[in-house]
């Protein structure tokens, strides 16, 4: 088990806000909470109206799955959330549909692409440094005793837990 209170790296989140907001051009949010439905397929109206009552900010089908991932392989990783539509909850615009999200979509992978070329030489190559703890997450993870672990298992997993093993 690995922590996961906070899904995202501080150090990546923290590079990439600034570097976004550098930018100018970019309408840059920090924070904010984020639903993971399954998909892919848009929201019920029903579902729109109840994320919405929960106070989540985001709402999308990947990022959980990703991010848990990227912890348990001790990867930095952090999202740039690019909001494509309003959902259908929203009464004064037109219900999400397929071209608009495309159309968004374009446009946001542009803004993506500029953000990440801006951090791509900002971030740290040693990341024993780092605070964020994502190099370590796997620290205190492993629960059966060391010695009870087949030779074949250790051998298999070795990139992602052998440090801890020896």
């Amino acid at each position: 088990h690995v922590t996961f209170a906070e899904p995202f790296c501080s150090t990546l989140s923290n590079l990439l806000l600034a570097s976004a907001s550098e930018l100018g051009d970019v309408n840059v949010h920090e924070g904010g909470t984020y639903v993971c439905m399954e998909g892919p397929l848009f929201s019920t109206k029903a579902e729109s109206i109840v994320y919405r009552s929960w106070g989540m900010d985001i709402i999308g089908m990947t990022a959980l799955p990703e991010a848990k991932l990227a912890r348990e392989a001790e990867l930095c990783y952090a999202m740039v959330a690019c909001a494509t539509d309003y959902d259908c909850w929203h009464e004064s615009e037109e219900s999400v549909t397929v071209e608009m999200v495309i159309g968004n979509l374009s446009a946001n992978v542009a803004n993506a692409h500029r953000i990440l070329r801006s951090i791509a030489h900002k971030v740290p190559a040693d990341r024993s440094a780092n605070t964020c703890g994502c190099s370590s997450a796997l620290a205190s993870a492993i629960m059966t005793d060391h010695s009870k672990i087949p030779a074949a298992a250790k051998e298999k997993y070795s990139l992602l837990i052998g440090k801890y093993l020896s």
